[in-house]
């Protein structure tokens, strides 16, 4: 058989065959939770236990794969090379470009990056609805942690202390010490809200007739990076959970966290 194979997805470019074929076993070793016997491995791979051995013999003389005393395949220490090498190099935020894009342009909605600055959360990326959309955001925004979706999202999934020095600071506005200590009360349900759907929601709330969700994006060690928001007036986004919107949003989420190799924990 050929080593090699014409275009790929049609731009024209030539593929080592092989080299796709046997990268199907990294791949399945890659998205399994466990190291994984030769049968069950070829079977997620899609090839014969025999023709999966021999990949297996080549990456191990690489330092791709390793066996356990069990007899069992999993990831070795060149790939884990590789993989904190991609990571170091990466910038998350330039990474989540595209989709966030994607993501207004397939919804029509605004979508709002914000990542957790001195004040509490703080708009980084901002692109405007397509639609008309009556509200009060920029680059640089520092959003309400009680009252906004993008808030509420960050409320869900820090811990308590950078929270209380958020609050009591700037972001506490007007609100009075015994009103705060009231309202902390609502982080117990937007972490619950969080774990049920994945994502916070505000409707008509801080802007009446203005819906928002949000969801929050983690790295490869669960730490919280960002939120990205989708917002628009109450007739062009539903409140429902499962609307075309809220799964555009979920999809966003996904993509991104499997392009920065992060933890896909909330969804």
């Amino acid at each position: 058989m050929s080593q090699e194979k014409d275009s790929v997805e049609g731009r024209g470019q030539r593929a080592v065959q092989s080299v796709e074929v046997g990268g199907r076993i990294l791949l399945a070793l890659a998205n399994s939770r466990d190291a994984m016997n030769l049968k069950d491995l070829s079977a997620v791979a899609g090839m014969a236990p025999s023709r999966a051995h021999s990949y297996l013999v080549s990456y191990a003389r690489l330092g791709l794969i390793a066996q356990d005393n069990a007899g069992r395949y999993d990831l070795g220490p060149a790939a884990l090379q590789i993989g904190l090498a991609y990571l170091q190099r990466l910038d998350p935020y330039k990474a989540a470009e595209p989709f966030v894009q994607e993501l207004a342009e397939r919804t029509g909605h605004t979508v709002v990056m914000a990542v957790w600055g001195n004040f509490g959360p703080t708009i980084v990326k901002l692109i405007e609805a397509k639609g008309p959309l009556h509200i009060s955001m920029r680059m640089g925004s520092v959003m309400s942690v009680f009252d906004t979706a993008t808030g509420r999202a960050f409320a869900s999934v820090l811990e308590r202390e950078k929270l209380s020095q958020a609050v009591s600071g700037p972001l506490g506005g007007l609100l009075g010490k015994k009103e705060i200590n009231k309202r902390w009360s609502e982080v117990e349900e937007f972490k619950k809200e969080m774990s049920a759907h994945g994502m916070s929601r505000v409707v008509g709330s801080p802007i009446p007739g203005v819906n928002a969700f949000s969801a929050p994006v983690f790295d490869f060690e669960g730490n919280l990076i960002f939120v990205v928001t989708i917002t628009d007036n109450q007739d062009r986004l539903p409140t429902r959970w499962d609307s075309e919107s809220t799964i555009a949003l979920k999809k966003a989420i996904w993509d991104i966290s499997k392009q920065i190799g992060g933890d896909l924990k909330v969804l």
